[in-house]
């Protein structure tokens, strides 16, 4: 049976790549700062918490990370720790930057250090790209990050390619661009507008308050990118992988179908708050995943309006699963 490490376990992605590695029949450790008082709410709405070991590891201390490896001595540990909002890293630069590189840095020099045949994914971020315009970014696009948390994940990446070239360490980045599903926090934005039309739908009359809505992403399903996370690691190379749907929509397209789902015209409830705009934010991010097709076989299966609805449905019925429809 192989063992992996979830480092950041209780976060969106954490939990849906818990769910689908026992699937797969691994034991699963979870990784959290303070395993005895962290509520794992997302592990219990997935019913897999007593499914999974969990372990008090603190990333930003090398002494922690290297005592937790080598007891229990992981086929695999998943990077998915560290200060996840970018809207967030404009207000706290430098925790942003100290658990998203600092972080990296210890896992890599633990493993380097401990000797232990680890092979680590690293999540990376379409935001070290910075804006790229109509241009369909790929594993050769240079990195120009417009946020805080985009130049933390820039430097991890860099670190994790380091490591891999220097001391042959089995260590890939997944690049993965915008990804959603019900177990996002409501300061991610589109939990912010499902919840809020659900909400409305369901008698509110609040008026749903919003940044810049003409900014466009690629949206994929957080349940679809985790298998992405587990195929790179299970490739015969290192290597890193652009993850996305190919397809980019407008965030006033997200807010439409949302709206659409519940039978509302959003026009009727959004209002725009200039204050909600972010110092740089980007216009635009377009993506071509297609290396990942062609390496390992990986392909999104939702595109952004399924996984709008798909919120919507979970947000209603009060389901998680990661085929919640």
């Amino acid at each position: 049976m192989k063992k992996a490490l979830i480092c950041g376990v209780s976060g969106q992605d954490g939990a849906y790549l818990a769910h689908l590695l026992l699937q797969k029949g691994y034991e699963v450790y979870g990784g959290s700062r303070d395993a005895q008082m962290s509520s794992f709410q997302n592990l219990t709405r997935l019913n897999i918490r007593s499914d999974i070991s969990l372990v008090s590891v603190n990333i930003n201390d090398f002494r922690s990370v290297l005592q937790t490896l080598l007891k229990i001595r992981p086929d695999e540990v998943y990077n998915l720790a560290g200060q996840s909002s970018v809207g967030l890293s404009f207000e706290q630069p430098v925790e942003t930057l100290e658990s998203i590189s600092v972080g990296t840095l210890n896992l890599l020099e633990a493993i380097r250090f401990s000797e232990l045949p680890i092979k680590l994914y690293n999540a990376g971020s379409s935001e070290s790209f910075g804006d790229t315009g109509q241009l369909a970014a790929d594993e050769r696009t240079p990195f120009r990050p417009r946020s805080p948390y985009g130049v933390a994940k820039a430097a991890a990446f860099w670190q994790v390619a380091n490591y891999r070239e220097a001391y042959q360490l089995f260590a890939s980045t997944g690049i993965l661009f915008n990804h959603e599903s019900p177990l996002r926090p409501e300061r991610f934005v589109t939990r912010k507008i499902v919840a809020a039309a659900c909400r409305i739908a369901q008698g509110s009359t609040e008026k749903l308050t919003l940044g810049n809505i003409d900014i466009a992403r690629d949206w994929g399903w957080a349940p679809d990118y985790v298998e992405a996370m587990w195929l790179m690691l299970q490739q015969p190379e290192p290597d890193d992988f652009v993850i996305a749907t190919g397809h980019t929509r407008k965030l006033k397209d997200f807010i439409r179908t949302v709206f659409e789902r519940v039978d509302l015209n959003w026009e009727d409830h959004v209002q725009i708050d200039p204050s909600f705009f972010r110092p740089t934010d980007l216009a635009e991010g377009n993506a071509n995943p297609a290396k990942a097709f062609w390496q390992f076989g990986w392909k999104a299966k939702h595109k952004m309006e399924e996984v709008a609805q798909m919120m919507v449905d979970a947000q209603l019925n009060g389901v998680f699963h990661p085929t919640a429809s």
